[in-house]
């Protein structure tokens, strides 16, 4: 006998209208983009092979190979976060039983590592204290016990505020015919960044700090040694989505055809804010930019020193971009995040070793600017009150 189920009547909840409250965004990432940027997500949606949308794309990768300062051909926004961008170059330069020697100064530089481990590879990590920075000897020494295909670290590391010197971390690794990939997240568009000067081979970055677009890409370039690498790979990468040999049938091979194959929906919208946010970068000049934010960053520490605050990592480890703060004695942390956040202000706290230790302050993009921060500030001293 079969039974008959009387349907149910489904209760349908229609949400309220996206209004979100209007916010100061001063912690480590995202910043505030450029109202330019938001204007121009909003432009009219075409298609992802749209003849327009393909020439968008070839400008995108033009304009992002300036502010990386290369020629890489393979520079382009992966159609996810940053992390996204970093696990592609990870996934596709290693492969199983490949040696990879990767820095940690923090949270982020672990994370490479488990990606690098994720990939198949051989990982040894090479770790300091929080706030301090790697020596190239220390990397030499593990270099010259056994050999490595990549060397990864982290320019800035979001969580301390400390900044690895470029240079001398690319010399020791090609000295011994490896690799370099960096994660320049909280870097790229802040800081004095050459790729092609500097020879590192890959770098991977966000769209949602010093670049000054939302979140939702992660522009990444990779160089000429890195891809032969990728292109002499014995088996294919085991991620179909991140696999550069494919998504540059979409993007364009260098000097391929016009026609660009399937491979995924692109975020239109967010391409376009990205187009705009690296097109104000290049009008405004990146040695321009790079100055902006060191003033930025000059202002707020003459902020802190009058609040009598002090930055957590040694002052030869500090840069402009990502200010990590001591919270003084007896201060509740959270509670002075909380009411900054009740006057619209984001302030970000401590990860890891550090939560309820430090607070962290992104001085990046469009809010790296002395009169924004001498906001910050003035809302700073009203919350420690």
């Amino acid at each position: 006998m079969t039974t008959i189920v009387e349907p149910t009547t489904r209760s349908t909840f229609v949400p309220a209208p996206v209004n979100p409250p209007e916010r100061f965004l001063m912690g480590p990432g995202p910043s505030n983009p450029d109202p330019r940027v938001l204007a121009a997500m909003g432009a009219n949606p075409v298609g992802h092979l749209d003849p327009y949308f393909v020439e968008l794309m070839d400008q995108t990768m033009g304009a992002l190979r300036a502010v990386y300062g290369t020629q890489n051909h393979h520079t382009l926004p992966i159609s996810a976060t940053g992390s996204a961008g970093l696990e592609t170059i990870m996934m596709n330069l290693l492969e199983p039983g490949d040696s990879a020697v990767i820095g940690v100064v923090g949270y982020f530089g672990q994370r490479l590592a488990e990606m690098a481990r994720r990939a198949g590879a051989d990982v040894r990590t090479v770790e300091v204290a929080p706030g301090e920075i790697l020596d190239p000897a220390q990397i030499e020494a593990a270099l010259e016990e056994r050999s490595a295909k990549l060397v990864a670290f982290v320019h800035v590391e979001t969580t301390t505020g400390a900044c690895q010197p470029i240079a001398p971390m690319v010399e020791v690794a090609r000295r011994h015919g490896a690799l370099v990939a960096i994660d320049c997240v909280t870097s790229l568009g802040g800081l004095p960044i050459d790729i092609e000067a500097l020879g590192v081979d890959a770098a991977g970055s966000c769209s949602q700090k010093c670049i000054g677009a939302p979140p939702g890409l992660a522009p990444i370039t990779i160089g000429p040694r890195a891809m032969e690498a990728v292109r002499a790979r014995k088996q294919k990468p085991s991620t179909w989505y991140l696999d550069l040999s494919l998504l540059f049938q979409y993007w364009g091979e260098e000097r391929g055809s016009r026609s660009r194959a399937f491979h995924h929906t692109a975020p239109i919208a967010a391409i376009y804010g990205f187009h705009e946010a690296l097109r104000l970068i290049l009008e405004e000049g990146l040695e321009a930019r790079w100055a902006r934010h060191q003033a930025a960053h000059e202002a707020l520490v003459r902020g802190l020193d009058r609040l009598g605050l002090s930055l957590f990592p040694p002052a030869k480890n500090r840069c402009a971009t990502i200010n990590v703060i001591n919270v003084p004695a007896g201060v509740h942390e959270a509670r002075v995040r909380g009411r900054l956040l009740d006057a619209g202000v984001e302030m970000g706290g401590g990860l890891g070793t550090l939560a309820g230790k430090v607070w962290r302050v992104g001085v990046m993009g469009y809010n790296a600017q002395v009169s924004r921060v001498e906001r910050f500030v003035g809302e700073l001293e009203r919350a420690l009150g």
